[in-house]
């Protein structure tokens, strides 16, 4: 065997080395991406993580009316969705531990019946686990045929354990078209 040949063949071996570690920090990169994003949300609230997952009873909770918290809403669509979707205000006032219901208008203005799918996201995410939605659209898809409108009711609870610091909130949502998903 030529030196150039043993050369070649230890290149090639790298290579193969190199190659193959890169498939599997491919594969575990993969496999932590889920437990990555669920810290990302629990963290920052991004992706509808607010504290829907703790048990709560609304019933027990006493109004704390020494404070209020300021809780704004945005209403975003993503790039292919085409409906008109708002808030029917852009903020409250709430006292923590106090029911309130805010109505979000949607409108679908295209000439198809389509599903959309709204994905809410909180901050700031220290309020994360504080704010709790009762009832919410975001729980379900919705069908609109085209020209449709609807009111979708928001219930939430602000925490009366709020942070002391944390006198406002922002809920923002992002609509989007699901119609190909949740049509088949």
């Amino acid at each position: 065997m030529s030196q150039d040949t043993e050369l070649q063949r230890k290149k090639t071996s790298w290579l193969v080395a190199k190659l193959g570690a890169l498939v599997v920090a491919m594969f575990a990169f993969g496999w932590a991406m889920i437990p990555l994003y669920d810290l990302i949300c629990e963290v920052t609230g991004l992706g509808g993580r607010t504290g829907d997952q703790y048990t709560y009873d609304p019933a027990q909770m006493q109004p704390d009316t020494s404070r209020l918290v300021r809780v704004s809403f945005l209403a975003n669509t993503n790039a292919g969705m085409t409906w008109e979707f708002k808030a029917d205000r852009n903020s409250v006032r709430v006292h923590p531990g106090e029911v309130r219901e805010v109505n979000f208008i949607v409108r679908n203005t295209s000439d198809r019946p389509m599903v959309g799918q709204a994905i809410p996201s909180l901050i700031p995410g220290n309020a994360v686990n504080f704010f709790h939605k009762t009832e919410c659209f975001c729980f379900e898809y919705q069908l609109l045929e085209p020209g449709e409108s609807m009111e979708m009711p928001l219930r939430f609870v602000v925490d009366p354990d709020l942070p002391p610091n944390v006198d406002a909130v922002t809920l923002s949502y992002a609509l989007f078209d699901i119609t190909d998903m949740a049509l088949r």
